[in-house]
C-alpha cells in the first residue's frame, strides 16, 4: 500500500488549505486513515481519523477548523483545513491502518505566517 499526500503551501492566518492523501495498491476495505502533523521539535500527534463507514474522530483542538473527508470509490481522503493559525504549521502525514498493519505517506508541509 502506498499513500500519496499533497495540498500542502504556504498561506497567511485566518486562511485554509485542503489537504489529500490518495492511497494506492492492496487496500483491504475495512480500514481506518488518518492526518498526523509533527512540529518543528515535536512529537508527531493525531489531528484526526476516519473509518471507511465514515465515523470520525478529531482532537480536541482541531475540532471547527478542520473537517476530515474520504471518498472510498478513489481510495482518496481530505483534510479541510480553515482558520488556519500559526501554530498549526507542521509537515502533515496521512496514515491507513487496519486490525494488523499501518502504513505512511511521505508527509506535506503546511506552513501559516502570521
Amino acid at each position: 500500500v502506498q499513500l500519496q499526500a499533497s495540498g500542502g503551501g504556504l498561506v497567511q492566518a485566518g486562511g485554509s488549505l485542503r489537504l489529500s492523501c490518495a492511497a494506492s495498491g492492496n487496500i483491504f476495505s475495512i480500514n481506518t486513515m488518518g492526518w498526523y502533523r509533527q512540529a518543528p521539535g515535536k512529537q508527531r500527534a493525531l489531528v484526526t481519523t476516519i473509518t471507511s463507514g465514515g465515523s470520525t474522530n478529531y482532537a480536541d483542538y482541531m475540532r471547527g477548523r478542520f473537517t476530515i473527508s474520504r471518498d472510498n470509490a478513489k481510495n482518496t481522503m481530505y483534510l479541510q483545513m480553515n482558520s488556519l493559525k500559526p501554530e498549526d504549521t507542521a509537515v502533515y502525514y496521512c496514515k491507513l491502518f487496519t486490525l494488523t498493519r499501518e502504513y505512511w505517506g511521505q508527509g506535506t508541509q503546511v506552513t501559516v505566517s502570521s
